[in-house]
């Protein structure tokens, strides 16, 4: 019990800076003799407050950013809501065989965002288009696609929100990764619910993650913010990196 509290912790932390807390929890709820599918949707249910705390401890950045939000939330919650659908429907093969793929395309992706975004940028600049303040369908297809995976396991699912973000947005690392915590707690909360419903959980599980979470979603918002955006690039890669090493050793 105490293990999965500290997991819980450590996951609402590294939620709320970079993402990837799946990967700390997830293994520890295997270690405890839950089935694949039980520790899944465990860990779905007892995220939420720790995403939801993650948002709330970067309600500062997120000033000026409600209409982004709230079109992004939309594809956010139908991403989620289909991806944990899929759980349920399909074997776990089916899906997970693409999840190292996505992780690792978006470590590349966030590791040249600069150089990426400065070249887009200029590009838009010759063509004399106004740059769009919300991303565009691009960015509401990409993220939207992502809040499916979100559904289905979460892993690595803020790195691949920043890399989109990062691409599209012409904002701070410190103010996307504020729209990354509301757009993982939309979907970590659209899933739960569904999950409530239709699928098997642990509640001693959930109620440990949970409470760890939820603490430590405000202390990663705290020492998060901290972090300039070379630094918090590096924790994401580095961060990442273990979390792709990890998925393709499973």
């Amino acid at each position: 019990m105490l293990g999965v509290f500290a997991a819980g912790v450590g996951a609402g932390a590294m939620n709320a800076v970079v993402g990837s807390g799946t990967l700390v929890t997830f293994p520890v709820l295997l270690a405890t003799g839950l089935s694949p599918l039980t520790a899944t949707v465990s860990n779905a249910l007892g995220l939420v407050p720790g995403a939801i705390s993650g948002a709330i401890g970067y309600r500062r950045e997120l000033s000026g950013q409600g209409r982004r939000v709230r079109r992004l939330g939309i594809g956010s919650a139908l991403g989620g809501i289909t991806g944990a659908t899929l759980l349920l429907a399909l074997p776990a093969e089916a899906f997970e065989t693409i999840v190292p793929t996505l992780v690792g395309l978006a470590l590349v992706l966030v590791a040249l965002q600069p150089l990426i975004g400065k070249k887009l940028r200029g590009r838009t600049r010759r063509r004399e288009k106004p740059a769009r303040r919300d991303g565009g369908w691009p960015l509401f297809t990409g993220l939207t696609l992502a809040s499916v995976y979100g559904g289905y396991f979460a892993a690595a699912q803020g790195i691949i929100y920043m890399s989109l973000m990062g691409l599209l947005l012409d904002e701070p690392l410190q103010r996307l990764n504020a729209v990354k915590n509301v757009l993982a707690a939309i979907v970590n909360t659209v899933a739960a619910t569904f999950f409530l419903f239709v699928a098997d959980f642990d509640w001693t599980a959930v109620a440990l993650i949970a409470t760890g979470s939820a603490l430590g979603g405000q202390l990663g918002a705290v020492t998060g913010r901290r972090f300039s955006p070379a630094v918090l690039r590096a924790l994401i890669v580095v961060i990442g990196t273990a979390a792709l090493v990890q998925l393709l050793l499973r």
